[in-house]
């Protein structure tokens, strides 16, 4: 997944809103959002490779959700861990978001690059192998695409915009719009990651589309202050687009 937004305990009705796009492969084989058979209270789409997944909840409200740090220079000579498996693990323990991550500092340097949020709509923690730090989510307007946590990339920035807006009244439209806007960044606002500028203009949409690789899935994300959880998965295969939708209440632990 390579854009989150969310609104972390910014409105009155909804502690956590997301919005998310999903970049990939076109070729790798994915499923669609369900309620996985081996574990039924994890609703998350799947990876047919590594067996994981970009971002989940499950009905007990566990939330996390993960974007992979690009660094052209990172060796992959070594064969290291699905990422995917960061978030379905969470899913599927008990463990508090804090002492999750803490645990996973022992394992940092066996994944590839990675951001990963994890907790519920009422606690969220932020952790990267990049930098190693275990931090707890502010309450507000975050973007994660990636680079950290909030780094200002143009999709990042104009995407924290948006999200601020539709939150004058929380709509699903609202959060798929942001998801499809394709515009690139101007070349002069463009991050240099290592890529060179051609590929660093084809990345910058909230929204991509390139040869053999672009935006799999757009997912929206709405928790209520009541425990409600709407959960909207779009996913594009060429011209077809279909979409699923879940909706159920926080099973109180």
């Amino acid at each position: 997944m390579c854009l989150i937004l969310l609104a972390y305990r910014s409105h009155p009705d909804y502690p956590l809103i997301v919005a998310a796009n999903r970049d990939e492969f076109l070729d790798r084989p994915t499923e669609p959002a369900r309620f996985w058979k081996d574990h039924p209270d994890l609703l998350a789409g799947r990876d047919g490779v590594g067996g994981g997944t970009w971002m989940g909840i499950t009905r007990r409200g566990r939330f996390a959700a993960l974007t992979n740090f690009r660094n052209p220079s990172e060796s992959l000579t070594h064969k290291k861990k699905s990422r995917g498996l960061l978030v379905r693990d969470y899913l599927i323990t008990d463990l508090s978001p804090q002492n999750y991550l803490k645990r996973l500092s022992d394992q940092r340097t066996s994944y590839p690059g990675f951001n990963l949020l994890v907790g519920s709509h009422r606690e969220l923690w932020y952790y990267s192998n990049q930098t190693g730090a275990v931090c707890s989510v502010a309450p507000g307007i975050h973007g994660l695409s990636n680079a950290l946590l909030d780094t200002p990339w143009p999709k990042v920035v104009k995407g924290k915009a948006r999200m601020a807006a539709c939150l004058q009244k929380p709509d699903p439209s609202c959060l798929f719009e942001l998801l499809a806007d394709e515009e690139p960044a101007p070349d002069e606002q463009l991050p240099d990651t290592g890529i060179g500028l051609e590929r660093e203009r084809l990345l910058s949409p909230a929204f991509i589309r390139a040869p053999g690789y672009g935006t799999r899935s757009s997912t929206v994300l709405l928790v209520s202050a009541r425990g409600e959880v709407n959960f909207i998965e779009r996913s594009f295969a060429g011209e077809k687009t279909t979409e699923v939708r879940y909706r159920f209440f926080i099973e109180e632990e």
